[in-house]
């Protein structure tokens, strides 16, 4: 969807998780409106959609070449992020807002939560009948968005993971019956991509994982005790890959209360791997330790992937070549080309075929038995972790 009017000040926010690279997004914003828009100020919202509501708005216009160097590399949010669900009853404040600071272009930079604040300002532009265009910037380690092929800050949080995992099953194997197994809970909210990416680095049935669980597909606490003993039987140690909201265990939502529960509706519960730790400890009578790297697997600057920095920030400056072709209400995609080998092309789509959807790890993806992954995975996923480790093969 196009308007067709002046582009006054441009606003931009980040939204949601973290990633290691959201703000290489945020630089590419600001190099873009800079070189493309020299009379507009770019603008910095604290806090996500926070800041706007309650007017805590910088002017990004004059930063230092040495500030958005820093961007480039440092991981967090540095404009700070929220996970506050924008309402209609926020529409006086928000606009009277745009209004004091002449914004006529918002870009959030966000996941599928952060699209459907990007809907909500539509629409409370539209009531009022102010003149605003809306381009957000994807982002999320979840790579649950739909309409693209990947999604800024997966292909990073990828990397630690399978480096992780990798690492892991080298301690698990080098300590034998002191510590031979170890459960690895990772992000990914209702998705499997991230947990499906610890498989990277295997290369025989010994390496870890040796069971990778996700949401897509229910666990049977029998046949995960049964694959933890056979890997263990066999090579002397086992570890596992576990999705935060796998379903289909004794203790997963059914059979708890959420300690948390956010402004959009999504719940936190206590994650499994300290239950399946606690199972297989008293099933197997060995000690099994769980990992959780939380934020960590979204944070941590040596496993940035050169690839997903660079997207990160090409994601950022489409969104303002957007904004001045008059579109407004969508996202910016990531996409193949189709040409041989990887090659990454852009496009926009409408919010509203991103917003509160969620794009599941598709069958052709979905990890094998024994902790292996497809190669069509292995295929889909080297390249959006970047540069090789020199102990690894790719599948061809």
């Amino acid at each position: 969807m196009n308007k067709t009017h002046s582009i006054g000040n441009i606003l931009v926010m980040q939204s949601g998780g973290c990633t290691a690279v959201i703000n290489r997004s945020l630089a590419g914003v600001i190099r873009s409106c800079t070189r493309l828009l020299p009379n507009q100020k770019i603008l910095g919202s604290h806090h996500g959609i926070s800041g706007l509501i309650s007017n805590d708005i910088t002017d990004l216009s004059n930063v230092s070449d040495r500030y958005l160097s820093e961007l480039d590399y440092v991981p967090g949010a540095d404009l700070g992020s929220s996970r506050q669900k924008l309402s209609l009853d926020n529409s006086d404040s928000v606009i009277a807002n745009l209004k004091a600071h002449d914004i006529h272009v918002v870009i959030p930079i966000g996941g599928n939560d952060s699209a459907d604040t990007g809907l909500t300002l539509c629409e409370i532009s539209d009531q009022h009948s102010y003149p605003l265009q809306v381009v957000n910037v994807p982002k999320t380690i979840d790579n649950d968005l739909l309409e693209m092929d990947h999604c800024p800050g997966y292909g990073s949080a990828a990397r630690f993971i399978s480096q992780a995992t990798f690492g892991a099953g080298k301690d698990a194997s080098s300590m034998g019956i002191a510590s031979p197994i170890t459960i690895i809970e990772v992000m990914g909210r209702d998705a499997g991509w991230l947990a499906a990416s610890s498989a990277l680095h295997k290369k025989n049935d010994f390496d870890a994982p040796h069971f990778i669980g996700i949401p897509e597909i229910p666990i049977k606490e029998d046949y995960f005790l049964s694959e933890i003993r056979y890997a263990y039987n066999t090579h002397g140690y086992a570890v596992a890959v576990i999705a935060e909201n796998v379903r289909g265990l004794s203790n997963t939502a059914k059979n708890q209360k959420p300690y948390f529960t956010d402004s959009f509706g999504h719940e936190y519960y206590d994650g499994p791997a300290r239950y399946l730790a606690t199972l297989v400890s008293q099933e197997m009578n060995l000690r099994c330790r769980y990992e959780k790297p939380g934020t960590i697997q979204r944070s941590l600057i040596d496993s940035i992937s050169d690839v997903d920095a660079h997207e990160a920030h090409i994601a950022g400056e489409k969104a303002v070549e957007a904004a001045i072709r008059g579109e407004t209400n969508v996202i910016i995609t990531l996409n193949r080309s189709g040409a041989e080998g990887y090659e990454c092309v852009t496009g926009t789509t409408p919010l509203s075929r991103v917003a509160n959807l969620t794009r599941k790890l598709p069958k052709q993806f979905l990890p094998l038995d024994g902790g292996h992954a497809k190669p069509d995975f292995i295929n889909y996923l080297a390249p959006l972790t970047g540069k090789k480790l020199p102990f690894t093969t790719t599948i061809e």
